[in-house]
């Protein structure tokens, strides 16, 4: 039976998850989910205070596909993703930023939200991000950004999920209600962006895992 896991996103810049380029991913942050996840489970971001999202869905994913940060980085279906700093907001904010050294295998961070803002490699992120090698793509998803829907507090309560730190895990079956609710309600949005994402507008800045501040 697949699982569901659902957490409270504090930040939205479009880069965890990336919904961009026809494919929804993540591949940074929330290194617990990306460990154990498995192909066929759904991802679900629940908005914070920090966005004034608490209580709506800002996206929904299903994991079509797991691949390892070397994987990711050299398949050619995924070159969009890695970002370009001088590019558009979409591509500012690209999440295909992890590959090893092939002589010293040691982790290179490509210049992104996750760097310095000088765009080296700041030391703290590529701790917690590479605590799991493994990045989810999904081709079937939901990507609302400030469109965000209320989702029917029941559908939550239901199943005892609260805003919190950290991520639930639930079966797949008490979470159905809320599966139907997205698939049938959304299925004109089904692998859209139907909004840009609640910090779209700073996609130039960083994020420094260290001392969890935005530059």
């Amino acid at each position: 039976m697949s699982r569901v896991y659902i957490y409270v996103v504090a930040r939205d810049f479009g880069f965890a998850p990336n919904p961009f380029h026809g494919t929804c991913t993540l591949a940074t942050c929330k290194p617990g989910i990306r460990a154990s996840a498995s192909i066929g489970d759904w991802v679900i971001g629940v908005g914070g205070a920090r966005l004034g999202a608490t209580g709506k869905c800002i996206f929904a994913m299903q994991v079509s596909e797991k691949l390892t940060f070397d994987e990711y980085w050299i398949d050619v279906r995924f070159k969009d993703k890695k970002p370009v700093r001088n590019g558009s907001q979409r591509m500012l904010v690209g999440d295909n930023i992890y590959h090893r050294n092939p002589a010293t295998r040691k982790w290179m961070q490509a210049d992104s939200h996750h760097s310095l803002v000088n765009g080296d490699t700041n030391p703290d992120t590529p701790t917690r991000d590479t605590i799991s090698e493994s990045g989810l793509i999904s081709r079937r998803f939901f990507y609302f950004g400030l469109n965000a829907p209320i989702i029917p507090p029941k559908l939550l309560t239901s199943i005892g999920f609260e805003n919190g730190v950290g991520y639930r895990v639930y079966d797949e079956a008490p979470c159905r209600p809320l599966l139907t609710w997205l698939n049938a309600t959304f299925a004109d949005h089904l692998n859209t962006v139907a909004g840009d994402p609640y910090d779209f507008e700073k996609s130039e800045a960083r994020f420094d895992t260290g001392k969890n501040k935005i530059s």
